[in-house]
């Protein structure tokens, strides 16, 4: 696969998706342990919002990686590294990455293994690298304009 360009309507929408995530995570009752789980409602919200913040960071990953660098990654772990190995993330944010793509298939494959106070720590205390992540890609995009195709 050959670079092409980093479409800008993709970073848009997937950058827009992981901020809403996040929002949608700010608005939780995180105050503490005991709001977040009086309400089983806010722990499902609080996954989903995670999980959705996380795929969308490690699609625009994938993104990146595919047309920026003709390098197609197919496992979200994967992402992680060929990101830190390309110059977009440092080795250490590439690291966390890699964390949180593993946290994400634990989620997913298993989500019965993933316990809430560890949900909540994550949520409080790790939201932060989902928007370090972000910030980092978007900063490695506007050091690399010739990257991105143009809107003409």
């Amino acid at each position: 696969m050959s670079p092409t360009f980093i479409d800008p309507k993709v970073v848009a929408a997937k950058s827009g998706a992981i901020r809403a995530m996040l929002d949608g995570i700010a608005r939780l009752p995180l105050e503490s342990l005991d709001a977040f789980t009086a309400d089983p409602r806010m722990v499902a919200a609080g996954e989903s919002y995670l999980r959705r913040a996380l795929e969308a960071l490690l699609d625009l990953g994938r993104h990146v990686l595919a047309k920026g660098f003709g390098r197609p990654v197919p496992e979200y772990a994967a992402i992680a590294d060929a990101l830190g190995e390309g110059g977009v993330l440092s080795s250490e944010r590439a690291a966390v990455l890699r964390k949180m793509a593993k946290y994400r298939n634990r989620m997913v494959h298993f989500y019965d293994e993933v316990s809430t106070e560890e949900l909540y720590e994550i949520l409080t205390v790790h939201r932060s690298d989902v928007e370090a992540g972000l910030a980092a890609i978007e900063a490695w995009l506007a050091d690399h304009p010739d990257k991105i195709r143009s809107e003409l």
